[in-house]
């Protein structure tokens, strides 16, 4: 692919790094948050001490931006277009919503019965014997960083959203 006179590939990879990060970075606080919240559905919870609970909680999470950096690749692939949660938010979100989802209920099923890697709690919701809280992560937590990265991208990156291609106030005609 021939590049524009006076650019490089350093510059055209740029602004795809600068957005992956970002979304790795939002993901990781957010899914940090999540497992806090949800680490007394597990076992872990009554059984092991704190240092324990501590590195499985960083552990879970930087999994998460494995799978949530893996799922943002694919979506940009697939949409050929790494600003895809600027520019095709649903299909893009719908792909990462859609295969972390479907990561997760394998991995839950996989750790939980086959591997004992963890347990859940008397507490855990159940669906089909896999946890709700996970699968519910994967549901809500990409869609709000799509929401999130659509919001800063503006200020971030520059770029416009589709809600702004509008002209001030709403006028799509000349003066009347």
């Amino acid at each position: 692919m021939a590049l524009p006179f006076g650019t490089s590939r350093g510059e055209e990879l740029r602004p795809v790094l600068m957005r992956a990060g970002l979304w790795s970075l939002l993901i990781f606080g957010s899914n940090l948050v999540w497992e806090i919240a949800q680490v007394r559905l597990y076992t872990l919870w009554a059984v092991e001490e704190g240092p324990t609970i501590a590195w499985a909680l960083l552990h879970c999470s930087v999994g998460d931006v494995m799978i949530a950096g893996a799922m943002y690749a694919v979506a940009g692939i697939a949409l050929r277009s790494a600003d895809w949660p600027t520019s095709r938010p649903w299909t893009g979100g719908a792909i990462v919503v859609i295969g972390a989802t479907a990561f997760t209920a394998w991995s839950e099923w996989y750790n939980v019965y086959r591997a004992g890697n963890w347990g859940y709690a008397a507490g855990m919701p159940l669906v089909f014997g896999i946890g709700l809280s996970p699968l519910l992560q994967w549901i809500i937590l990409p869609a709000a960083m799509v929401g999130a990265l659509r919001a800063l991208s503006p200020v971030l990156f520059g770029t416009r959203t589709s809600r702004q291609l509008l002209p001030p106030h709403g006028r799509t005609k000349g003066p009347t």
